[in-house]
């Protein structure tokens, strides 16, 4: 039977069970479900529909894999009827919630990696709530009372993914200017204010536990208190190094220059948020939604910030290009697998019921 799945390009929620849009890939990632990565394909820039090949497919063992994909015309190239594969478009032109209820459990799953806290819980509910109520936990497993090897059962495994934008490249480029949206980045559940702290001149070295590029040095402090395991910072400016380091028993300083150190904030806004700085002389390459043409770089701060699906942007001054960009920000665990006896799922500190 001929299968076709038509789009046009308004807003399209449905998902077409056992259906393929084979090639067009622009990246795979790992879902738990097809809405799961119908959601990343919404946040990804570059994505417009995916395939996702479901734990029940019998024809294609890459169980889990969400194939984000994109075509110039924005329709898939070809369709073909295939047991097991989900199949969809983006959401973004529906306006989706940036940060979406995830509400979904799902059984003998596992959402491998990514873990920064362990605990002992009654069951997966209560291994949720911890979640829930821990504003870095993005998702958990639990091991429930028949896991194999016994010692482990009862253990819930908090697990983190950022949920402030990453940017993938920084470059020091002339005649270019670049910035945050000044929207999207505060944080409901923090009411007060503060400035945080940063140190000019100054290494705090060693203990590092994962480095980023970032903008500046407030971007890195952004994300740096995002990380539920970062003590402190150094940021290295004439290579936008971002190093995030672990040692709570101590904060040796070392007087650097070209080097701003500082320390996160978990229970404040901050105020002299990366969102705030203009950074002109810096691009951020990639990552674009789209262009479009405005007078100043004030101008596309302003565009940037009134539209919900942009996180940061490039103004290029010569031909007054304003190159509007994202990154996935909701929670997206880095492999999922199958696993007797463990339940995952994600918080719920989005869901408003």
């Amino acid at each position: 039977a001929c299968v076709s799945f038509s789009f046009s390009s308004g807003c399209d929620h449905q998902r077409q069970e056992n259906l393929d849009f084979p090639g067009s890939d622009v990246a795979v990632l790992f879902s738990p479900d097809a809405e799961h990565c119908q959601y990343l394909c919404t946040q990804h820039p570059a994505c417009l529909f995916f395939s996702f090949i479901r734990p029940d497919c019998t024809v294609d063992n890459r169980h889990f894999h969400c194939f984000l994909k994109s075509t110039p015309s924005g329709q898939p190239t070809v369709q073909v009827a295939k047991q097991g594969i989900t199949s969809g478009f983006s959401l973004r032109s529906c306006h989706p919630d940036p940060k979406p209820c995830l509400s979904q459990v799902y059984q003998h799953v596992d959402f491998y990696g990514a873990d920064y806290r362990q605990l002992f819980t009654a069951d997966y509910e209560e291994c949720q709530r911890a979640c829930t109520h821990d504003p870095a936990c993005q998702f958990f497993t639990f091991l429930t009372d028949d896991f194999t090897p016994e010692k482990y059962r009862y253990k819930c495994h908090l697990k983190f993914s950022w949920p402030v934008p990453r940017t993938p490249e920084v470059v020091a480029e002339a005649g270019v200017v670049s910035g945050f949206s000044h929207s999207g980045q505060s944080h409901e559940h923090l009411s007060t204010d503060c400035e945080g702290k940063l140190f000019p001149k100054t290494n705090l070295p060693g203990h590092d536990i994962e480095s980023l590029l970032a903008a500046s040095p407030e971007h890195c402090q952004t994300l740096c208190s995002a990380h539920p395991q970062c003590s402190y910072f150094s940021y290295v400016g004439n290579n936008f190094k971002c190093y995030l380091k672990n040692n709570m028993a101590e904060m040796v300083a070392k007087a650097e220059e070209g080097v701003t150190s500082g320390l996160p904030t978990h229970f404040c806004q901050l105020v002299n948020k990366c969102a705030m700085k203009t950074l002109e002389g810096i691009n951020l390459p990639g990552s674009d939604l789209r262009f479009l043409l405005v007078n100043n770089a004030k101008a596309c701060q302003k565009t940037c910030t009134e539209d919900p699906n942009c996180q940061f942007y490039t103004y290029t001054i010569a031909d007054r290009r304003c190159y509007l960009k994202r990154v996935i920000t909701m929670p997206a665990p880095p492999k999922v697998t199958k696993l007797a006896n463990a339940v995952s799922g994600f918080s719920l500190r989005n869901c408003h019921y």
